[in-house]
């Protein structure tokens, strides 16, 4: 405390300068908190946001879907159109298995939103790179029909059978565990 008193232009003035200890440590802490409090909110907002964005379009089968859409009619006459849904096992194609008429092409279509590329498990069939809303050209599949995968993403499996019969071919192979 300075006091001065007396003296000079205002004899009777008496001046007072009080000054109290700032607790540092208290305001410090308060700082910290805030910048946790910051921090930890950016990271949950982000966190929700990537989650969020995250997800699939496709049901989780409530709807009686399987997680596929509904299989698309060709739109082409002699044509059947495979959909490349997702990287999702079996489940990545739809139709699969697809039932292709006798004198029937093939062609893969990708509504993904990643570059995917089909193969014939035997080779006779290479999509070539197909990017996310591309698809094929129309592709002749032996008589039998063929199991094929995404070369990209080989968990990515699929049938195609000749025969109009509704029994599956089921996949075998090292493209099918």
């Amino acid at each position: 405390m300075l006091a001065r008193d007396g003296g000079g232009i205002f004899p009777r003035l008496v001046w007072s300068v009080c000054v109290e200890p700032r607790n540092n440590n208290n305001q410090l802490q308060k700082e910290n908190n805030m910048r946790v409090f910051v921090t930890v909110s950016t990271v949950v907002a982000l966190g929700l946001g990537v989650w969020g964005c995250g997800g699939s379009s496709y049901s989780n089968g409530s709807n009686g879907n399987s997680g596929n859409p509904v299989s698309p009619t060709p739109s082409t006459p002699g044509v059947v159109t495979i959909n490349v849904v997702a990287v999702n096992g079996a489940q990545s194609f739809s139709p699969n298995p697809a039932t292709l008429p006798t004198g029937q092409m093939v062609v893969w279509h990708n509504v993904d939103t990643i570059t995917h590329r089909v193969v014939l498990n035997d080779q006779s069939v290479d999509t070539g790179n197909l990017a996310p809303g591309a698809s094929s050209q129309p592709m002749a599949i032996g008589a039998a029909g063929g199991q094929y995968h995404c070369s990209i993403h080989p968990v990515m499996v699929g049938s195609v059978n000749r025969d109009t019969s509704t029994v599956a071919v089921p996949c075998e192979g090292a493209y099918c565990n």
